[in-house]
């Protein structure tokens, strides 16, 4: 074939491409949502230039894939903002609606949102494309691809790249570097088998290794009207995120994609006084740089900043992805004008705040270097619910330094905290009352957090401040527990080290008052208290109260020993039906908030007897009141239980037996 053929024939292709990715398949056009536009050269993108976005793009047609053999293939490229790292990536998705409503952006990838993700009845099927490394959902690191079932817990997953044909051997490919890559899906009907493969857009038909490889029937989560579709979503990092063309077909097939010359994405648009700014802070920088030099008070400057930069720069390297620019906070807390006030405290004040082109509501905790809790306390919160998530624990979604002030952003809590429910104020006398299911829901809620804290997750955390005001309740009236600015961390298998006594009076066990060794048991303690508030509706200190009922451990224990524990719970929620769980709480709160250390559960036995796996002792108030009158902490745990107990109550001794560990 002569050379003229040959480039007649590639400009052909390059035609029918250009003309096919219009529409990016014969059977119609995409219908876009979010941020998702076209560009002046019909790619489409999927994101744009602002923070917290997401896009979808879906067919407005629909396609049967049930129990048939398909290949899909198209091209894509991700331009970050910055080129080590980016925030979240884009997915290609099989649904049985033509839009994903409710989406969410960040880690939710425009897919899903925190309510139903992972839900069963989804019937989602997504290929990531994650550039976001999220210790929520298991990511293997923040360069993959991954097979998501009704989830974004990716069923399969790899980092991305492909087996050269030539030797077997693995080559990386960073998706963010800018360049269109080619992904390829096929699914054999067949052999129910699901293979995605990675490459370059140079390669005309892809690698004969697959990168994934799926063994699942997925006839089950087709309907007959599938819907094909693309999402992607940013973070605190910005990226485009671009779908360039797509070639479906039924059956299995390896079609070749060649566009002749691989279009280049343009490079991450910045703004021209983004340049002049850059091009004055080298000269500013230069001349003050050599100002110092010659005047001698360069090294005082430094001397006196050197403090806060150096305890920065470790988690600032590694929580990065997270932090927010001032002025991001600024505006969407319109200026923290005191109308966004939630809330303030020795920890400083608590903003509600609006994030611009998400409308995702935020709480923002702004507190000084100086103030009470300060940059030591800064730290422990973001070192440890940083890389928390559980459902029962406040996300922490990033965090901010601007002059002297440090700012913490959370999800909002737009139910406040628990205490506002408990201690009702002449101002407040018309807050809503707790049913008792909604109470005994809040204590299996910060029940199941705390285990989370003490025993399933890699390290030991000690939260050290359990109280109501930490306990914050959602939009479902789900709790929450927060403000981790006290804890403390230490591995599985190891004593926590003494430090100074934190946390708040009435909270604090006693042994930590002595010792100023905090542990499990102590937080196990101050959960006790906060079970006894919630069942009665009223503070641990009641001044106004009868002299005999001002403190409520004494009053409730003395009502124990006259038989009439129940008459402890608030008047609202004592119906005969609720008898047996509310004198259940009562006594467990009384036991994990008895003053022997020894005698106190820890939070997994805590959990069986709250879903009535476990029965408590019936000789519990002899053993309580002994340690009380004798104060004996060392008693032998035997006395709890005869020799002839249950199964049952035995496992519940074994938990007494290994707590502190």
């Amino acid at each position: 074939m002569s050379p003229e053929l040959k480039i007649l024939q590639m400009h052909i292709l390059v035609l029918l491409l250009t003309l096919f990715s219009c529409t990016y398949n014969s059977h119609g056009k995409y219908i876009l949502e979010g941020s998702a536009v076209y560009d002046p050269n019909n790619y489409m993108i999927l994101t744009n230039t602002t923070k917290h976005s997401y896009g979808q793009a879906f067919n407005n047609v629909s396609t049967s894939y049930k129990n048939q053999s398909f290949s899909i293939n198209f091209l894509f490229g991700i331009v970050s903002e910055h080129k080590q790292q980016a925030s979240h990536g884009m997915a290609f998705v099989f649904s049985h609606t033509r839009s994903l409503p409710g989406a969410s952006s960040d880690q939710y990838l425009g897919i899903f949102n925190e309510r139903n993700n992972g839900n069963a009845s989804n019937n989602v099927i997504a290929i990531e494309l994650d550039i976001h490394k999220d210790e929520e959902f298991g990511d293997i690191d923040d360069n993959h691809v991954g097979i998501d079932i009704n989830g974004l817990t990716s069923v399969l997953s790899a980092p991305a790249g492909y087996y050269d044909d030539k030797d077997g051997n693995f080559r990386n490919l960073s998706l963010i570097s800018g360049k269109v890559m080619r992904l390829s899906i096929v699914y054999s009907h067949i052999d129910k088998q699901l293979n995605v493969s990675l490459c370059p857009a140079e390669f005309i038909v892809p690698p004969n290794k697959p990168l994934l490889s799926l063994n699942r029937d997925l006839s089950h989560y087709f309907s007959k009207e599938t819907y094909l579709g693309f999402t992607a979503s940013t973070g605190s990092i910005r990226a485009l995120h671009y779908m360039l063309i797509m070639q479906p077909f039924n059956g299995l097939t390896y079609p070749p994609m060649e566009f002749g010359v691989v279009p280049t994405l343009p490079p991450y648009p910045r703004k021209a006084s983004d340049r002049t700014r850059t091009i004055l802070a080298v000269c500013l920088t230069l001349a003050v740089f050599a100002a110092f030099i010659t005047s001698g008070i360069g090294s005082a400057f430094y001397l006196r900043h050197q403090k806060v930069k150096e305890v920065l720069e470790e988690w600032e390297i590694q929580y990065g992805p997270h932090r927010f620019a001032y002025k991001e906070l600024y505006n969407a807390t319109k200026g923290f004008k005191e109308k966004q006030l939630l809330g303030r405290g020795g920890f400083g004040q608590v903003y509600k705040g609006t994030l611009p082109g998400s409308n995702a509501e935020i709480a923002v905790k702004r507190t000084s270097h100086d103030s009470r809790q300060g940059m030591s306390e800064f730290l422990a919160e973001i070192t440890t619910i940083g890389r928390l998530r559980h459902k029962n624990l406040v996300k922490l979604l990033g965090y901010c330094r601007h002059k002297d002030n440090l700012y913490l952003v959370y999800d909002f809590m737009p139910n406040g905290s628990l205490e506002k429910y408990l201690n009702r104020s002449n101002t407040n006398e018309n807050q809503e009352r707790l049913t008792w299911e909604q109470r005994f829901k809040i204590i299996k809620d910060v029940a199941t957090a705390l285990l989370h804290l003490h025993q399933e997750w890699v390290q030991v955390i000690i939260h050290r401040d359990i109280k109501p005001a930490n306990v914050l309740i959602d939009q479902d009236m789900n709790a929450r527990l927060g403000d981790f600015g006290l804890a403390k961390l230490h591995d599985q298998g190891f004593d926590p080290q003494t430090s100074r006594v934190a946390g708040t009076f009435g909270y604090i066990a006693p042994e930590f008052l002595r010792t100023g060794r905090a542990t499990t048991s102590t937080d196990v303690y101050a959960f006790g208290m906060v079970m006894l508030e919630v069942v009665c509706g009223r503070r641990l200190i009641e001044r106004r109260a009868a002299e005999n009922e001002e403190v409520l451990v004494d009053w409730i224990l003395e009502l124990w020993e006259k038989g009439r524990i129940f008459d402890a719970a608030e008047e609202s929620i004592r119906q005969d039906q609720n008898r047996g769980d509310i004198e259940l709480v009562l006594r467990l709160g009384v036991l994990c908030s008895h003053q022997s250390e020894s005698i106190r559960p820890d939070m997994s036995a805590v959990m069986r007897i709250l879903n009535g796996v476990v029965q408590l002792p019936e000789n519990l108030l002899d053993v309580v009141r002994d340690e009380i009158l004798k104060g004996r902490s060392e008693k032998s745990l035997e006395l709890l239980f005869d020799v002839n107990s249950s199964f049952a109550t035995l496992a519940f001794t074994s938990s007494f037996i290994s707590h502190g560990r």
